[in-house]
């Protein structure tokens, strides 16, 4: 099973989208294993972001993101960092599918309600980031064989 990281960005927290955000990912089928409400310091938004630190944008960017609490999750499932790129859609929501998390509920580039891993590579690394192991938990839900069946499993 892959875990991946979701944040809900400052827009999602401030536009009560939150539980929209949860309920798609639910959905799906994925498995809600972490999630904190936390404010983002310099040091963590610099590392996060740290691709973007030499950008033009990166100052509003980290404005943003400090701008309100944002909350962290992590979730997994078979083929999870894939199958939250999908739900989440595009990055620049007036691109994004219909349907998608960004495609409904956004229209910005940095305003887009969330933030999702990439690969798994960098889940893996966003996940530590973000979370201790004892605030991650291995649990037993009990829907699963409904989500996953047969070679699923």
């Amino acid at each position: 099973m892959e875990r991946t990281l979701v944040i809900t960005k400052p827009d999602a927290l401030q536009r009560n989208l939150l539980g929209e955000i949860i309920g798609r990912l639910e959905k799906k089928g994925l498995k809600l294993v972490g999630m904190k409400m936390m404010s983002i310091d310099d040091l963590k938004v610099e590392e996060h972001y740290s691709h973007h630190v030499d950008k033009p944008f990166f100052a509003s960017l980290k404005k943003f993101m400090q701008s309100s609490p944002v909350v962290c999750m992590v979730w997994e499932g078979n083929e999870a960092v894939a199958a939250v790129r999908l739900i989440a859609g595009e990055t620049k929501g007036s691109e994004a599918d219909a349907g998608t998390i960004r495609g409904d509920l956004s229209m910005s580039v940095q305003a887009n309600v969330v933030h999702v891993s990439d690969s798994v590579e960098n889940a893996n690394l966003e996940v530590a980031r973000f979370f201790e192991k004892d605030e991650i938990f291995d649990y037993k839900k009990l829907d699963m064989h409904y989500v996953y069946f047969g070679d699923d499993e």
